[in-house]
């Protein structure tokens, strides 16, 4: 098939044409995915050469099984978002993995004494913290403020504020949650 010819034929057609090896198939699929596949590992991972990466593997998967696409379960265009979706995510969690392995073995190795570069990572993770906490409504906040900074208990907090202390534990229990997730959307901590 000539590239022309593949203009006006459908995701499925295009995806028997490259289980035959047939390459202007492939570059035709390409042509017409790749912006949205690309845009879908650019926004997870942050990094465009990561994410050309991913689009390259995408393809690449579907140039060595293309039996895997199956047009009665969805669109092409699906099925590649789906694995770009699925190799992104692969490789944040190598990363993650990485990361926190290169994070025990500098703690292992690291000398006793407290430089600058710490005091720095110190003051951004701090500066991170206060920012994560600021987002939370006011109530939660001074919940958390109050048990966590304050070192105070529950059953503290709530006489504090003079609430329930089921309410005080429902609140600062959704508030650690919105902080763990606002401080993992800032690269501190686990997902």
């Amino acid at each position: 098939m000539s590239r022309g010819a593949l203009d006006d034929v459908s995701d499925a057609t295009l995806v028997v044409a490259i289980g035959r090896w047939q390459q202007e198939a492939l570059a035709e699929a390409f042509r017409r995915h790749s912006g949205a596949v690309l845009a879908l590992a650019r926004r997870l991972l942050n990094q465009g050469p990561q994410a050309e990466e991913v689009v390259q593997e995408v393809f690449l998967r579907l140039w060595n099984n293309p039996e895997r696409f199956d047009a009665e379960r969805g669109s092409l265009r699906s099925f590649l978002l789906a694995q770009c979706h699925s190799r992104s995510v692969d490789m944040l969690r190598a990363d993650t993995s990485r990361r926190r392995r290169e994070d025990q073995d500098a703690s292992r190795d690291a000398v006793s004494k407290y430089d600058l570069e710490h005091e720095v990572v110190d003051v951004i993770v701090a500066e991170q913290v206060r920012d994560a906490v600021a987002t939370l409504a006011p109530q939660e906040r001074q919940a958390v403020e109050l048990a966590y900074f304050g070192g105070h208990t529950y059953r503290e907090v709530a006489a504090m504020l003079g609430e329930p202390e089921g309410t005080i534990k429902s609140r600062i229990r959704t508030g650690m949650g919105r902080l763990r997730q606002g401080l993992a959307d800032a690269g501190i901590g686990p997902a």
